[in-house]
Formats: structure tokens, C-alpha cells, sequence
């Protein structure tokens, strides 16, 4: 592989890889009283996309450990790779580190693999943690993952965590009581193949799909530069509508 990224395959059995989902929400559950909605979303079998907003580090072991059964890679950013305690816990299970701003062909091929073979990939839009908690823009490398792949995605959002890490960080006494965290996973959707001379203009619109429909399972301070897109307010009203 290129500079730009680097695979490590996982060395968990589905067993292991399992207890350790276990574990991680033992630890949930010592600082965050963790609500998790829209687990029938997810499909019972084949590779798919988890697109999810980026709110702190703790994003990664949240989303993981509501995967029980399921083979998971997940981007990382090769900035936590100088982590001990992020590294290993990353590479046990299934890792491609990439370079912020550098994803090419090695990549891409490694996540379409990983796709390819019945995976699911984690994947975080926005590409960094968001310093003011809410959404940035998205990037379009999802949104070519999944046509690419033929595979769905699944939107999430997340919110707490981003308090949840401040309270582990400062030693929050567990007597004042736990930090909400909530994981909402919303409806799968596919994207529609490319066509000649469309894809920089139908991977934008692509792009702000995915987003709004993270977008829309998120309060409105947490929605960013979304908050005013003509397509989460058509979903929102929508979702409100009542039924005929």
C-alpha cells in the first residue's frame, strides 16, 4: 500500500472480537447512561456502509460495540497510530490507517475489499471531530465507497460523547452521575450508479444526502451547516407529516 493509507488486518476471532464489544460497553456503562435507537436498521448480512458524525474519540468503541456478530473495518485517522492504548485496540479488530487528506488508490481498493467480502465499514463523513459539535461538511469519499461497492449505507448520529470524553478526561467522580450518550441508526438507502461526465457534480449531491440524512436523525444544535439544506428540511417535513 501507498503512503497514503495502511491495512492491518484483524487478529480477533468473531468470538474475541465479540467480548470485546462486550467490554467496551461495560465501559459505556460505568460513565454514560447510553441510549440506542434503530439497531433493526441494520442489515443482518453483507457489507455495508456506517456513515456517522464525529464527535470525540469515543465515537468509534460506541458505534463498534452495537455490532455484536458482524466483521467491522474502520477508517482511522494516522494521526491516533502514535496511541498505544488506540492502536491496539484498532488493529486487533480491523484498520485502515489513512492520511488526512491523502486517500487514494490503496484506499480505496483496501475499504472496497473489506466491502467486497461482507464487511462493515465505519466511516465518518466529515473526515475530523468536529471542534464545535456540530456537523461540518462532508467529504465524498462515502458516497464513492458505496456506489463503487454497490452497498448501502446506514446513517447514525451520535450525541454525548463529546461531553462523555471531557468527564473521563477530568475525572469526572461517577457519584455526580452518567454522562447521556445516544446512538441512532436510521434507515439503509442505496445510491444510484454514476453515469459518463456526472460524478464530481452527482457525488456533491450524494455527499449532502448522506449528510442530511445524518442530519435529520440529530437535534437541531448538533446539524451544523446543514441545519438550513433544502433536503433535511423536505425530510423533516416529511417525518412530520401525518399519515394519510
Amino acid at each position: 500500500m501507498s503512503a497514503s493509507s495502511v491495512y492491518v488486518p484483524g487478529r480477533l476471532s468473531p468470538r474475541d472480537t465479540d467480548r470485546l464489544r462486550a467490554l467496551f460497553r461495560f465501559l459505556f456503562s460505568l460513565y454514560a447512561r447510553t441510549e440506542v435507537r434503530g439497531r433493526e436498521h441494520l442489515p443482518a448480512s453483507g457489507g455495508f456502509i456506517i456513515c456517522v458524525n464525529h464527535l470525540s474519540r469515543l465515537d468509534a468503541p460506541l458505534v463498534f460495540g452495537q455490532l455484536d456478530g458482524r466483521s467491522v473495518t474502520a477508517f482511522a485517522a494516522d494521526t491516533y497510530r502514535p496511541n498505544p492504548f488506540f492502536r491496539f485496540i484498532l488493529e486487533m479488530v480491523d484498520v485502515i490507517w489513512v492520511h488526512r487528506g491523502a486517500i487514494g488508490p490503496s484506499t480505496i481498493k483496501a475499504a472496497l475489499q473489506a466491502l467486497r467480502a461482507g464487511r462493515v465499514l465505519g466511516v465518518a463523513p466529515e473526515g475530523t471531530r468536529s471542534l464545535t459539535h456540530a456537523l461540518q461538511a462532508g467529504k465524498a469519499g462515502a458516497a464513492s465507497l458505496a456506489v463503487a461497492a454497490g452497498v448501502p449505507i446506514v446513517p447514525a448520529a451520535i450525541t454525548g460523547t463529546e461531553h462523555l470524553s471531557r468527564a473521563i478526561t477530568r475525572c469526572y467522580p461517577l457519584w455526580r452521575g452518567r454522562v447521556p450518550v445516544t446512538l441512532q441508526f436510521g434507515e439503509p438507502f442505496t445510491l444510484p450508479p454514476l453515469g459518463r461526465g456526472e460524478r464530481a457534480e452527482k457525488l456533491d449531491a450524494y455527499t449532502d444526502e448522506i449528510m442530511c440524512r445524518i442530519a435529520a436523525l440529530l437535534p437541531a444544535r448538533y446539524r451544523g451547516v446543514y441545519a438550513d439544506h433544502p433536503r433535511l428540511l423536505a425530510r423533516l417535513a416529511s417525518a412530520a407529516a401525518p399519515e394519510a
